[in-house]
């Protein structure tokens, strides 16, 4: 029985983990919406994680499975661009580049990994409090 509660808590903490990956590349990207560029090249771009099942065995045959960050990858949405031509950073046209990120798009992912982050840590909660009581009821 010992095995099977640390492997959950070993799942839970690498939930957690993913979802703090999530959690400060929305944080990034709401720090940078603002950001402007020269360049399409140098703007900033939003990121994402990119999660990917493991599963605790080969054969997946118990179907306890945890989450991994595999990569962040940036978005390749349009990024914006402004006539400013007294811009210092203005490029020979004009032109300045803004960031592309959607601050609705990432105040929604927000809460949503902050839900999953909450729900995450109260399942690793009641399953401690389980396992203290089991521990209990043996002296």
């Amino acid at each position: 029985m010992a095995g099977i509660s640390n492997n959950q808590f070993d799942l839970g903490a690498r939930a957690l983990g993913a979802q703090l990956v999530r959690l400060n590349t929305i944080t990034s990207n709401i720090a940078n919406a603002g950001t402007v560029s020269g360049s399409e090249q140098k703007a900033y771009r939003a990121m994402k994680p990119v999660f990917e099942a493991q599963f605790l065995d080969a054969a997946a045959a118990t179907g306890q499975a945890t989450v991994d960050v595999v990569d962040i990858q940036k978005s390749n949405k349009a990024v914006p661009r402004l006539l400013q031509p007294g811009h210092p950073l203005a490029d020979q046209d004009g032109y300045v580049y803004l960031s592309n990120v959607d601050v609705q798009e990432e105040l929604v992912d927000m809460m949503e990994a902050s839900r999953q982050y909450q729900n995450t840590a109260e399942a690793l909660n009641t399953m401690k409090s389980l396992t203290m009581q089991t521990l209990r009821l043996g002296t």
